[in-house]
């Protein structure tokens, strides 16, 4: 079968993934390109029976220029012809209502030699806007085929893949005549390369590629050789002169009759980026995104929860009893569990976040945000993620995905887990019980309300000073100018949003729940297992222990449970870095508990009730614990959980890295354990030290 190498390329927002997708379904791929963390998104489809595409989808780039590493690393792959991303033929694809501005891309693709097709998206609007296009007269012009489609409505596609079967038929001859902006340079290029493609000796000249088998220009001819300054100046000539060039075909090809348009995209953006309203009506969107995760995510994590615990307990019962079993039932099937937990949430914010960005009001939100956010090194589109993770950091990671500079989409990541996520709660809920006592402020406001409230303050501004802090540290990054493009108003395409969503949940369960499966079934093993002579004797030693009381089996079983967690290797080393944790007022049972509820935040809790053996049921009886809790001593016969205890149990729970699967995500999104790493210390020592201040001022 014969195969095709098709690239797809345009400016953003012209509706390429919607062509991307109607071209290729289920059958695409998101993965990386070779040794760096851009994301490069492929798929394949049939054009004819005998004839395979596969395509390339680059990020939305205004110029073959790079503006960022991003864009740099996927333009030189479909430049390089020994890159297996090297094209067959490129499908620009430009929207009807800014063809002139799309057209700059199209001639610098045509002038780089490649067979190319003008897919004119979004041709179902040209009637409702106005517009008409002498389609034969700008073929003609512009010396290349042109399809109009509606990826929308799905039509045009099979002509499109009919253009595309056709591609040995297109010139490739460039159609934009550089010597326009430079007679005298630029002849004196095409004698001294006399067989090359013009344009790429001159992107050569000018360092913005390097192609194979064209060097820069070395001259001995001074009044030849062209100075950095007066590069940048014929740059900025070409693009005069290739947008001349446009408006010429365009003024005998392209008209619109705005007294026929019917468009109300002018109304809608003067209330969506209203300096008053606008934010106002931001806010209840991300009220409507953050209870959706919260609140429609409830039921579905619930169940899956349940499932798994279910699954586990049947697979205890059922299999022969045995190390073999206990892995089973007690790791592998909680790590799955721990794993697709999180799907709902995913799928849920992926759904509502497609419909923002298809809808074109997610370019709104950053028109509204940039400025408030940039100052931090974070980007308007910052503060979705930042919201979202109040509910789960994982999805919240995952949807900095749309930050398109890349030190903005780092810093949000690394920044994200510092918001509250609901996993906090169960923490904060028992240890303000515990200190803050039952009073309010002015007769009126609950104090524990309050210091609740402050804790989810705390959580917003430590993740702003981070992003500051980080975006001060982090060098190797250029910023980024604030260059954005209204696109117009669309009613969103389900079958675009499902397939976001597809691929972000299959993204996940793929990427990093390989590393949250590993990672559960470590500390399963760390806290099931120990000396033989201690946790291996836990019963007999707990059962001689108790010999002469009257405990009841639940008492005695919790005895031993509490027995052999503190004697598990996870214990072991509990106990042994207790000098660790003691400048913050934890004693071994704080330090432990600590330690295990790495994998997650809310075990913290059943980890004390263990250790105070108080049986599996106690996290269900809040009173039950708070009580032991209240009444637990040290050595000397001070009381442990003091509001010095408290508050450092408090800000350290704010600031630490206590979630192995957000560990595995931002491992997964940053495909990098060195700032993995970098974000699990930054945060561990903002804890520790928040954590050390607070029990030294208090005590």
């Amino acid at each position: 079968m014969k195969q095709l190498k098709i690239a797809l390329i345009g400016n953003p927002n012209v509706g390429k993934t919607s062509v991307f997708n109607a071209l290729t379904g289920l059958n695409q791929h998101v993965g990386n390109y070779p040794g760096v963390t851009v994301e490069r998104k492929s798929g394949s489809f049939h054009l004819s029976k005998d004839t395979k595409a596969s395509i390339v989808d680059l990020p939305g780039v205004y110029s073959i220029n790079p503006t960022s590493k991003d864009e740099e690393i996927a333009l030189n792959a479909i430049f390089d012809a020994s890159n297996k991303d090297f094209p067959d033929v490129v499908v620009v694809v430009a929207e009807v209502e800014n063809l002139k501005r799309n057209l700059l891309l199209f001639t610098q693709m045509k002038d780089l030699g490649f067979p190319v097709i003008l897919a004119l998206n979004m041709a179902d609007q040209m009637e409702k806007k106005g517009i008409s296009i002498d389609i034969p007269a700008l073929e003609k012009a512009l010396d290349t085929k042109i399809v109009l489609l509606s990826a929308r409505k799905k039509e045009g596609v099979n002509a499109l893949k009919e253009a595309v079967l056709d591609y040995e038929t297109y010139t490739t001859d460039s159609v934009f005549d550089l010597k326009t902006i430079d007679e005298v340079y630029f002849s004196t290029l095409e004698q001294l390369y006399p067989n090359e493609n013009p344009y790429k000796v001159w992107l050569t000249q000018t360092g913005v590629y390097s192609f194979e088998n064209i060097s820069p220009l070395v001259s001995s001819t001074t009044d030849f050789t062209k100075s950095a300054v007066e590069i940048k100046k014929l740059q900025q000539r070409e693009t005069i002169k290739r947008y001349q060039f446009i408006n010429t075909i365009l003024k005998d090809t392209y008209t619109i009759d705005t007294t026929k348009a019917t468009d109300i995209r002018m109304r809608f953006d003067r209330v969506l980026t209203h300096k008053i309203g606008g934010y106002v009506i931001f806010f209840f969107v991300l009220l409507l995104i953050y209870g959706s995760i919260f609140e429609l995510a409830a039921f579905p994590m619930d169940f899956v929860d349940g499932l798994f615990a279910d699954l586990s307990t049947w697979a205890a019962a059922t299999f022969p009893e045995g190390k073999l079993t206990d892995l089973i039932a007690n790791g592998i099937i909680p790590g799955l569990g721990g794993v697709l937990m999180f799907v709902p949430q995913i799928a849920i914010l992926f759904f509502l976040i497609s419909i923002l960005e298809e809808t074109g009001y997610m370019s709104r939100v950053v028109f509204l945000m940039d400025r408030i956010m940039k100052p931090f090194g974070l980007s308007g589109k910052s503060v979705v993620p930042l919201v979202s993770g109040t509910a789960c950091a994982i999805p919240a990671i995952m949807s900095a995905r749309t930050i398109e500079n890349p030190k903005e989409r780092l810093i949000t990541m690394l920044v994200t887990p510092f918001t509250t996520c609901s996993a906090r709660i169960p923490v904060y809920i028992i240890i303000i019980s515990l200190i803050i006592p039952r009073s309010y402020i002015f007769g009126i406001i609950p104090l524990q309300a309050f210091v609740m409230t402050m804790m989810y303050v705390i959580g917003f501004l430590a993740a702003l000073v981070a992003g500051w802090v980080l975006s001060k540290i982090i060098k190797r990054y250029k910023d980024s100018f604030f260059l954005i493009e209204m696109p117009t108003y669309k009613v969103p395409i389900l079958k675009n949003v499902f397939l976001n969503m597809y691929e972000k949940v299959i993204s996940y369960i793929v990427g990093a729940g390989k590393i949250i499966l590993a990672l559960s079934v470590i500390l399963w093993f760390l806290g099931s297992h120990g000396p033989s002579d201690t946790f291996g004797k836990a019963s007999q030693i707990v059962s001689g222990k108790h010999i002469n009381e009257n405990l009841s089996e639940e008492e005695l079983q919790s005895e031993i449970s509490g027995y052999q967690l503190e004697h598990s290797y996870i214990g072991i080393i509990g106990r042994t870095i207790e000098p660790v944790f003691r400048p913050l007022g934890y004693d071994w049972k704080i330090s432990i508990a600590v330690l295990t509820s790495f994998a997650a935040r809310e075990v913290f809790v059943g980890n004390l009730a263990t250790l105070y053996n108080l049986g599996e049921d106690a996290t269900e009886d809040e009173a039950k614990i708070i009580n032991r809790m209240a009444n637990e001593k040290r050595p000397d016969g001070t009381a442990v959980y003091t509001l010095a205890t408290g508050f450092s149990l408090l800000l350290f729970y704010a600031f630490a890295m206590q979630c192995l699967s957000t560990v595995a995500v931002t491992k997964k999104e940053t495909n990098s354990w060195k700032w993995t790493f970098v974000q699990m210390a930054f945060m561990t020592t903002v804890a520790y030290i928040a954590a050390f201040i607070a029990y030294q001022l208090l005590k």
